[in-house]
């Protein structure tokens, strides 16, 4: 039986109402059964670039399944329930996990109910206001599995957003390697130095590459990817186009350079280490990670929950951010 379980109690939740609008619903939540927990919020986090195509209703028709988030409620378009970046405290539930600060896979809700196993404990020295990266760094380091970069090894960046700066600040610590991180804005430069990488604009790139992690999201980003590879090298794609259609040059010397286009996409675990992870040691492994107070520099901006439908709104409209954390009241 679980241990310090809770009454029947009202929370709010964010829900999309409609392409570009939201709100906060009220919900009931029934006390935990066994092998549940109850977990009162402290910071959420928007995932801007999956959480924009959401907002405004851009899912393609063909990903509505896949797209779907573990705690979603609703269809896409809207109305929907999405989110995926909860750091809260376990109020109640098993003995082992009352009164942890744990991670959860679950939309911006002040309180909720999951099953014990799909919450993950906070590792020591990982504050919970870090936390919120959670998602960003496990699909970093998924990526990170797909790319398989060597010691040694030339590697290129291509937009430092959250995402594409984990994966460089992970690959800087690999013996002997060369790290750029590429970014067609300037002010991208001092969050590079924060985390002591090289930043270069897109233009002033070193090319020969033995890796290149594309994640700016843009045509011209891909483009720039496939230049600066070296023969026989490979690319990564991190960014997600939703209904977008890209044009890629294909022609030029992309064939007498052997060059390998990949995808990579955290709903799977890659396969370089599906036989021996799961989804819960991936995201353990991502949480031990953020052990680094250099990662608060990804996070820009706080606001409080009750505020979300008008900071989701302006957030989602503006170019440039990284990861917008979300405060809630602190109190039980």
């Amino acid at each position: 039986m679980s241990s310090g379980t809770a009454p029947q109690q009202q929370t709010l939740a964010f829900w999309i109402e409609s392409p570009g609008h939201g709100s906060l619903r009220r919900e009931i939540l029934a006390p935990p059964g066994d092998d549940e927990v109850s977990v009162r919020a402290l910071y959420s986090a928007v995932s801007r670039g999956t959480e924009t195509t959401v907002f405004h209703g851009r899912v393609p028709e063909s990903e509505y399944q896949r797209m779907r988030a573990p705690f979603q409620q609703g269809d896409f378009p809207a109305p929907v329930k999405y989110g995926y970046a909860s750091v809260g405290v376990v109020e109640a539930g098993p003995p082992s996990l009352l009164g942890r600060e744990v991670f959860c896979l679950h939309p911006h809700q002040q309180r909720y109910v999951v099953p014990a196993a799909m919450v993950t404990p906070l590792p020591p020295g990982v504050p919970a206001s870090r936390a919120v990266l959670g998602a960003n760094m496990e699909t970093a380091l998924n990526g990170l599995w797909d790319a398989a970069p060597r010691i040694g090894d030339r590697i290129a960046v291509i937009g430092a957003g959250v995402v594409g700066t984990l994966m460089a600040h992970l690959c800087n610590a690999m013996p002997g390697s060369r790290v750029e991180l590429i970014d067609i804005n300037p002010e991208r430069a001092a969050l590079a130095r924060s985390l002591a990488l090289d930043f270069r604009p897109p233009e002033q790139a070193a090319d020969e590459c033995d890796v290149v992690i594309h994640a700016s999201g843009s045509e011209a980003g891909l483009a720039r990817a496939l230049q600066l590879a070296g023969r026989e090298a490979s690319v990564i794609e991190m960014s997600w186009f939703a209904s977008q259609s890209i044009s890629l040059p294909l022609g030029e010397a992309f064939h007498s350079r052997r060059l390998t286009l990949r995808a990579s996409q955290v709903g799977t675990v890659s396969p370089a280490r599906a036989a021996r992870r799961g989804f819960a040691e991936r995201m353990a492994q991502a949480l031990a990670l953020l052990d680094d107070a250099r990662l608060d520099a990804l996070i820009d901006g706080e606001s409080g929950f009750d505020d979300l439908p008008a900071t989701m709104a302006e957030l989602t409209a503006r170019p440039g951010a990284l990861c917008h954390r979300i405060r809630y009241l602190q109190t039980a």
